[in-house]
């Protein structure tokens, strides 16, 4: 493979017609110039320069490979001007998951930051509740639900970003409805939809906490995501618990109650891919989902 640095100095002896002003015009002494000049000549095993008077002209090899090298140059130009933008996150491709309640909540918000400081940026979103095993299946960017003993595994890293209690979500003329957080055990009796389909982290979380409590949770109704549960207890067929982030945006005639002893928490974390970690529309994504993330956890639950 020929050395793309000895090609710009051949490229410049030949535009310069000299080998003292392509030493001048590059910064190099002329004796260094002369050896990468005769470096080239062994490499490729031609002649590309003669005498001419006090200077040099290619020969017809020399200027064949120096039209070559034009274009050669003005690629690896163009790559280059790619590598700065990808440095400085003004093009390329991040790839977020997210899981429902997250993506309602936070997502839009933190599209609008990425869209606006990177518009160049392509961005690839991804629904899912759980994170991948295989790591090439992983996004740059996950917003997940895990244990407290989580470990994202080899070449990602987990950022914390919010504990996320659990709230039961009332009719506003329930007997309940206007307490500052109900006992668990005192639901024990209602009838209750189900909001997890998957039977993920987030409904084995609340199964234990009613297990703590004495009881199991009485499921009536199964739903198969947050609005529809809610949609539900609006419509008067039960009650619905569920993280405080699935109930931010609730419809008139709802309320959200903290639950309590026990009081179930999940972990919500930003997994980031070790690799895109670096680039500024990654770090960008971490610092939009924290911010929103404090706002959420400074927000009161909704009623």
């Amino acid at each position: 493979m020929l050395d793309v640095h000895r090609l710009r100095i051949f490229r410049s002896v030949v535009a310069s017609g000299s080998v003292q002003a392509a030493a001048a015009n590059l910064g190099y002494t002329p004796s260094a110039v002369s050896q990468h000049v005769a470096a080239l000549q062994r490499e490729t095993g031609l002649a590309l320069l003669e005498r001419a008077g006090r200077g040099v002209r290619p020969t017809a090899a020399g200027l064949e490979l120096a039209a070559q090298a034009d274009r050669v140059l003005a690629r690896l130009g163009e790559v280059e001007a790619v590598v700065a933008d990808l440095r400085a996150g003004r093009t390329g491709t991040l790839s977020l998951m997210y899981f429902a309640s997250a993506g309602s909540a936070w997502l839009p918000r933190v599209v609008r930051r990425l869209t606006t400081e990177f518009p160049g940026v392509r961005l690839d979103l991804a629904l899912g509740e759980a994170i991948p095993d295989d790591p090439d299946a992983r996004a740059d960017v996950q917003v997940a639900v895990a244990s407290p003993a989580f470990v994202p595994g080899t070449g990602f890293r987990a950022h914390h970003l919010l504990d996320d209690p659990y709230v039961a979500v009332l009719p506003a003329d329930h007997p309940l409805a206007g307490q500052p957080e109900v006992e668990i055990a005192a639901l024990a009796t209602e009838r209750w939809v189900d909001n997890d389909f998957a039977r993920g982290w987030c409904r084995r979380n609340l199964v234990e906490a009613c297990t703590a409590a004495g009881f199991s949770p009485p499921f009536h109704v199964e739903a198969h995501d947050y609005p529809t549960a809610v949609a539900f207890v609006g419509a008067g067929i039960g009650i619905t618990v569920l993280p405080r982030l699935g109930a931010v945006h609730l419809p008139p005639g709802l309320v959200a109650v903290p639950v309590v002893r026990p009081a179930p928490v999940r972990s919500v974390y930003a997994v980031v891919r070790d690799a895109a970690a670096s680039t500024p529309p990654a770090r960008a994504v971490l610092d939009e989902l924290r911010a929103v993330a404090r706002a959420g956890a400074a927000e009161p639950a909704a009623r």
